[in-house]
């Protein structure tokens, strides 16, 4: 297939790219390589896709998804046959303080998307969205039925609006549309602002770690090759209407156009405090810990309830968290040089 994966030097996007490209895919893959965190490690992410010893071809495009002109003239030459909306704006906390950055790249470059999706026939649209949307639930674990309204960041509101928008856009033309709920994707080749790759670098550095909630708070985390996989396997079924779904009983998960919601989980939740021993094992260092309360913005737990995916995809994620932590350690240490960045 001819596909468009936005967000390409990023975490995921980077990691997706290159799937698509090792089973034969066409890829334009579409980042602006902005400076809210290392741009040399995002042009190594690209380069690890563009020189892949790999079937499909990759084409690499630097825009900005806010940019509505040039989203337009991208679509209108690509003959896209698929996207997978990747690009965002992320972190929980930056959204306190850079509030319009979110509305930029998370609302209007969305939107952009969708326009050019519609115009151009694109048979799915797969779009990330997040574990933040549940927000000050706390009925564990978390299920796509649940209920989404209270948010408790600018973030989470922003992708909350992305799920709506786009069952808006199935609604009226007709484009099958897939959210995915990503919980705490962790792996090799992540992102520096998150904890994994702040602990790394400061167990090796001997500097203190921030460990938010005393370490009690739990995350579902979950790596980063399940999180393709379901990417991959979700964007080869387009999403389709729920026969059976009715407005007096409305299922928040489906809806009666060609749009659906998954969580991507590893559905088992792990406590911070874990999380940072298994790294002090893998590393072979002790972390000098500062504990401090929960953060504004974060939510004390997430626990995915991934049953949609297993009964519509066939797929649920399979690797544990010491696996994936040896994993990640073993890459750090490459990437790195075996020290702190």
């Amino acid at each position: 297939m001819n596909v468009l994966v936005t967000g390409a030097a990023g975490f995921i996007g980077s990691a997706v790219a290159l799937a698509l490209r090792q089973r034969g895919d066409t890829v334009t893959g579409l980042d602006n390589l902005n400076d809210y965190y290392d741009v040399a490690l995002k042009e190594a992410r690209l380069r690890r896709v563009a020189e892949a010893d790999a079937p499909g071809a990759f084409d690499f495009v630097r825009l900005d998804i806010a940019d509505r002109e040039a989203m337009a003239g991208l679509f209108a030459g690509g003959a896209f046959e698929r996207v997978v909306h990747l690009a965002a704006q992320p972190g929980v906390r930056y959204s306190i303080d850079h509030p319009h950055t979110y509305a930029d790249s998370n609302i209007v470059g969305f939107l952009n998307v969708l326009e050019g999706c519609r115009h151009h026939r694109v048979a799915h649209l797969v779009f990330a969205s997040s574990s933040s949307v549940y927000g000050a639930n706390e009925a564990m674990p978390f299920a796509e039925r649940h209920n989404v309204d209270h948010p408790l960041s600018l973030y989470a509101a922003s992708k909350k609006a992305n799920e709506l928008m786009a069952h808006a856009y199935a609604h009226l033309y007709g484009l099958p549309t897939t959210g995915l709920r990503f919980f705490t994707v962790y792996g090799p080749w992540g992102r520096p602002d998150m904890a994994p790759m702040l602990f790394a670098r400061a167990i090796l550095a001997g500097e203190p770690i921030k460990v938010f909630n005393h370490g009690r708070h739990r995350r579902d985390f979950t790596f980063i090759d399940d999180i393709v996989e379901g990417v991959v396997r979700t964007l080869d079924r387009p999403a389709t209407a729920n026969p059976e779904w009715s407005g007096l009983a409305p299922d928040p998960a489906t809806a009666r156009a060609p749009w659906r919601i998954y969580n991507i989980g590893s559905h088992r939740p792990v406590e911070l405090g874990r999380f940072i021993e298994l790294l002090e094992q893998a590393l072979g260092v002790a972390a000098r810990k500062e504990f401090l309360p929960l953060q504004p913005g974060d939510m004390p737990d997430t626990y995915a309830d991934v049953q949609g995916l297993i009964d519509d995809i066939g797929y649920r994620p399979a690797t544990t968290v010491e696996d994936g932590v040896a994993r990640f350690v073993a890459w750090y240490r490459d990437f790195y040089g075996g020290g702190a960045d």
